[in-house]
């Protein structure tokens, strides 16, 4: 299906619709900064926030959705549990801790920010409960390779919605991707842009040239080409405005070999495989 607005949806394995591009707020100072930056998104047609209990802006990003005059149920809100409240117990308390600070009464998603080692899978059963208990429409992770998927799903009644993991012309990520298609998980990314180190390449220069656009608006329509959600982070009201101004142009199918084949699989974060955090 080919995304042509900026409310155009994935719909995930649970019959949830998603936007497929939304803004995310990672280092977005909480107060001012946050709450401006989320309002003026949902202002210009966004309706995905991403946060998370660890970028400490939950009750900022909470306070522009009540103050942007869009119902609750047009909007859409990820929210993430951190690596130091694992466990069943643990789970239960941070997820209403954040429910409390965006001031909602439901979340959209709910993810697993790290696959913490021996402690995911009981964190994964506090999601399942809190999906049941309709606390949250949609449960998933983040930064989960093929094997932390696989060890989950060994004994997970419920097969995530999404797992959200870096992904961007440098790190394309295609075994993962397959791997999560083939279970019917929708694969997100962050850091979109290779926190920016993508800007400057001469080939993604090149076709941006060819089409009037900037370098960041052809690598985030690449995204949505290769049917993944992305959650380009900006602050600054122009560029909140540049990341969506690209249902207007299609990459062809050379393009998009052009710009698959600058893989490197190189990470601008950590590796799942090797945090200590």
């Amino acid at each position: 299906m080919t995304i042509t607005h900026l409310q155009d949806t994935v719909t995930l394995n649970n019959g949830v619709k998603m936007p497929q591009l939304g803004l995310g707020v990672w280092k977005a100072k909480d107060g001012e900064e946050t709450y401006a930056a989320v309002k003026h998104a949902i202002q210009h047609g966004y309706r995905a926030i991403d946060t998370a209990a660890a970028y400490k802006n939950e009750e900022s990003v909470g306070k522009a959705i009540k103050d942007s005059g869009v119902p609750r149920e047009e909007l859409f809100i990820t929210t993430k549990v951190w690596n130091a409240d694992h466990g069943y117990d643990a789970t239960i308390r941070a997820f209403e801790t954040s429910l409390e600070k965006l001031g909602l009464e439901y979340l959209d998603l709910y993810l697993i920010h790290w696959p913490v080692k021996d402690k995911y899978k009981d964190t994964w059963k506090a999601l399942e409960r809190l999906y049941s208990d309709g606390k949250v429409r949609a449960i998933g992770v983040c930064n989960f390779n093929i094997h932390h998927l696989e060890d989950l799903l060994g004994e997970a009644k419920t097969v995530p919605a999404v797992n959200q993991s870096e992904f961007h012309p440098y790190l394309t990520q295609e075994p993962l991707r397959e791997f999560c298609k083939s279970k019917g998980i929708h694969f997100e990314g962050w850091s979109p842009l290779g926190n920016g180190k993508l800007l400057d390449n001469a080939s993604i220069q090149e076709i941006a040239k060819k089409y009037n656009k900037t370098a960041a608006q052809v690598i985030l329509r690449w995204h949505l080409q290769n049917d993944a959600i992305t959650i380009p982070k900006s602050v600054t009201p122009s560029r909140i405005e540049e990341n969506v101004a690209i249902f207007d142009f299609e990459l062809t199918a050379e393009d998009m070999n052009t710009i698959n084949s600058l893989n490197k699989d190189e990470r601008t974060g950590p590796d799942p495989d090797n945090f200590n955090f």
